[in-house]
């Protein structure tokens, strides 16, 4: 990317960046900088953020700008910047660069723009944070990812300024898609598959799916395969092979997600409806 160098001077400057193999116009990036100055560059995309700790001094649009730790960073496209630590520690923050075209088709919603290069709003910047972090580690899960998209626009929606609305969707029925959830709960669905499903485009589906039920496809496919893990853990089968039966990565994965859900493990669950149906 222009204006990041391919190492640094300092050994505490550390910068990544990762690009989904599935979603062109989308670079996640992350770093911490102490002692590396940014000399003016462009992204040529939207460059949407947040400081996790210190702050930055940067300059955009002929000004001087701090962004302090639980803030937001929100740059419009093709935006000379500049960037440097104004605290001793340095800054660490997280970005997003999306392509003016590919928020248009997430959102629905044309001419995107920020007003404000910073916005500190504590709240939004570490939900935008966990968003970002959540994106970071779902680059290998295509319907994860492009749920989170989602997910981080409508967080960052509050800040931005639309030009208008696409013309108004009409509200599709998702049926079909549950089916095909629940008969292939243990594959690695897409975001394309569920929306040829649905007969939509892929973020037009993403949108109206989410405004219906209220969850992201992503969600709403985790939530069938914790119901499915919990049949199967109540009729005596393993943790073990329900992970793999239900779609998760492992046992590990199961559990965490059974624990979040409803409130103890996988094999505690097992052994408490196991104890009912023994004494029944």
């Amino acid at each position: 990317m222009q204006g990041v160098p391919d190492s640094f001077d300092h050994g505490a400057d550390r910068a990544e960046f990762r690009r989904p193999a599935h979603r062109s116009g989308v670079e996640l990036y992350r770093a911490r900088i102490v002692r590396h100055a940014f000399e003016p560059h462009t992204h040529e995309a939207f460059g949407l953020g947040a400081i996790e700790q210190g702050v930055e001094r940067f300059r955009y649009r002929g000004g001087e700008h701090l962004a302090p730790a639980d803030s937001l960073v929100l740059m419009n496209p093709d935006e000379l910047h500049t960037g440097r630590a104004e605290t001793e520690g340095g800054w660490r923050y997280r970005m997003v660069y999306l392509d003016a075209d590919v928020v248009e088709a997430i959102s629905g919603e044309l001419g995107w723009s920020f007003a404000a290069a910073v916005a500190e709003d504590r709240a939004a910047a570490r939900r935008v944070g966990a968003l970002l972090q959540g994106l970071w580690d779902a680059a290998d899960d295509p319907l994860a990812f492009d749920s989170g998209l989602l997910q981080l626009l409508d967080a960052l929606r509050p800040q931005a300024r639309i030009g208008h609305a696409a013309a108004r969707e009409a509200a599709p029925r998702f049926d079909a898609v549950f089916e095909l959830m629940r008969a292939r709960l243990a594959e690695r669905l897409t975001l394309d598959d569920l929306a040829a499903v649905a007969g939509l485009s892929p973020f037009h589906f993403l949108r109206s799916f989410k405004a219906a039920q209220g969850a992201t496809p992503r969600e709403a496919l985790m939530a069938l395969r914790l119901f499915d893990a919990k049949q199967r853990l109540a009729a005596g089968e393993a943790p073990a092979a329900v992970a793999a039966a239900s779609g998760l990565a492992d046992q590990a994965h199961l559990t965490r997600a059974f624990v979040r859900r409803y409130g103890v493990t996988p094999a505690r669950y097992r052994a408490q409806v196991a104890g009912v149906r023994a004494a029944a």
